[in-house]
Formats: structure tokens, C-alpha cells, sequence
């Protein structure tokens, strides 16, 4: 694997020779992500509070202890699995992401993991809401004099603020996870490398047509574009090797027919409402 760093922009090797050229999210976009995770997640933490001090008030006020400990509960799990579960989705994106254009990638070009995603959002609550919770409880009891409280503040400043003193804009949770958070593409497959003739006939089965989905692709046709021979070779050997067929010669006419094949193959898939997003979907 290898990465070219110029500012914001990177350029990914995947272990398969494929080369990804990608775009961190900026600062501005990630605070925007959060704030809108934030504010949805406000806004079901006081629709439960309502409901459960509605529920109490229906106990004649006698079950305050059990709805504090159900409340602390709900709101432990709100803040960590609704990220979780956002970001194990297909788009790799929690809501706030999704409006911001963002989403969770892999740093190595792999496939992005669920141990990845439990270990970047478990260490948010070290980050953020851990010291923050603890405050707000001993600052309603009466125990946080000046220090704790600055201290518990300076804590948080540092992580909210660590993505702007690194280069990769990374968080402390991407730094252990080896996530990036980079802007999403959000463009169609391009028809300008449909239309010609291949310069040879070649045929695929749709054993062969069902190695790649979507993502793999928008990959290959990064490196069509690009026509940069060397990577046109890495990637054709790649190819050949997972078909095990290595009976057509040059690389831009093999890769030019496997792209116009698996794009039809893949089309043909969405008719029948079936989606294939990349190599590691079995749908």
C-alpha cells in the first residue's frame, strides 16, 4: 500500500493495486456532522425523559430510583450504538455524516470493520461525553468545585479539538480504529466509457461478472480515466488473478471489456431490485 499526501486530498493503494483518490473531510464538515447527531439524539433523549416522567407520575412518584437508572441506561446506549449502527450501515455514515456528504473509510483500503466502528465511537465516550456526564452529575450534587470542572473541560477541548493539530484530521478514536473520515462521492458511473467498440470480443460469466459490485466499479473506472499504464497493469493482473483467466493480452482492452460487462451485469442486477455494493456483499 502506498499514500501520496497533498493537503486534504490522498491517494490510497488498496491491497488489491487499486488506486483511490479521496478527500478528507474538513474540520467545518465534521463539527456540522456532530452537531446534527448531537442535536438528534437531544431531541430522543427528551422525548424518553418526557415518557419516562410521565410513566413515574403514573406510579404516584414511587419508582424515582428504577427510572434514573432506566434513563442512565437509555442514554449510555443512545450515545454509543447510534453512531455504531450508523456507521456499520452500507453508506458507512450516521445521519449528521449522511447530510454532510461524509462517511467512515478504512485507512488501508480495506474493508471497514465492525471492531473498527465499535472501537472509534467506544473511545468518543472517553473523548466527550464521559467527563462532560460526570460534571453535569457531581456539578448538580454539589461536588465539582472550580478545578474539577476546568479540568474536566480542558479534557474535553483537547479531544474535540486533536483532529486540527494532526494532518489526517484525525480523531483520537480514528487514530486507534485506523479510520479516516473523507467526503463521499456522490457522482453517477460515467456512459462516455460505454459507448465504442472493445477492441476485442472477450466474454465474461456471470460467475466472473459476480467477483466485483459497485464499488470496485467506480474504482476501475478512476483508473480507466486516468490511463496511467502502470496502474492499468496492476490492476488487470488483479483482476485476472481473482478470475483465474489469463487469456486475453493488454491490459486497457481487458479492462475496457470487464468494465462495459460487470457495468451491464450490475445494471441488469438494479432491474430486478437487486444491489450488489461491492465485492463483499452477498446479495
Amino acid at each position: 500500500m502506498a499514500r501520496v499526501k497533498v493537503g486534504l486530498g490522498r491517494r490510497l493503494v488498496t491491497p488489491e493495486g487499486v488506486a483511490l483518490n479521496l478527500r478528507l473531510a474538513g474540520a467545518g464538515a465534521r463539527a456540522g456532522a456532530f452537531i446534527i447527531d448531537a442535536l438528534l439524539m437531544l431531541g430522543i433523549l427528551i422525548g424518553v425523559t418526557l415518557a419516562l416522567l410521565a410513566f413515574h407520575t403514573g406510579f404516584g412518584g414511587s419508582i424515582g430510583n428504577v427510572m434514573l437508572i432506566l434513563w442512565l441506561l437509555g442514554f449510555f446506549f443512545l450515545r454509543n450504538f447510534y453512531f455504531i449502527l450508523g456507521e456499520s450501515g452500507g453508506r458507512a455514515a450516521t445521519l449528521g455524516k449522511r447530510v454532510m456528504k461524509l462517511r467512515v473509510v478504512a485507512r488501508d483500503g480495506g474493508r471497514l470493520t465492525g471492531g473498527a466502528i465499535v472501537a472509534r465511537n467506544l473511545m468518543r465516550e472517553i473523548e466527550v461525553f464521559l467527563p462532560l456526564t460526570f460534571l453535569a452529575f457531581s456539578g448538580s450534587r454539589g461536588l465539582a468545585d472550580q478545578w474539577t470542572a476546568g479540568f474536566g473541560l480542558a479534557w474535553t477541548a483537547i479531544f474535540l479539538f486533536f483532529p486540527l493539530f494532526n494532518r489526517d484530521r484525525l480523531r483520537a478514536g480514528d487514530l486507534i480504529a485506523g479510520t479516516w473520515v473523507i467526503e463521499a462521492e456522490r457522482r453517477k458511473i460515467g456512459s462516455d466509457l460505454m459507448r465504442g467498440e472493445a477492441a476485442h470480443a472477450i466474454d465474461f460469466s456471470a460467475e466472473e461478472l459476480e467477483v466485483y459490485g459497485q464499488y470496485e466499479l467506480h474504482r476501475l473506472e478512476d483508473v480507466l480515466r486516468r490511463d496511467d499504464a502502470a496502474a492499468m497493469a496492476a490492476v488487470a493482473d488483479t483482476i485476472r488473478a481473482k478470475l483465474g483467466r489469463y487469456d486475453v493480452p493488454g491490459d486497457r482492452a481487458f479492462l475496457d471489456a470487464y468494465y462495459r460487462a460487470l457495468r451491464r451485469h450490475l445494471e441488469r442486477r438494479l432491474l430486478f431490485g437487486q444491489r450488489k455494493r461491492d465485492k463483499f456483499d452477498a446479495a
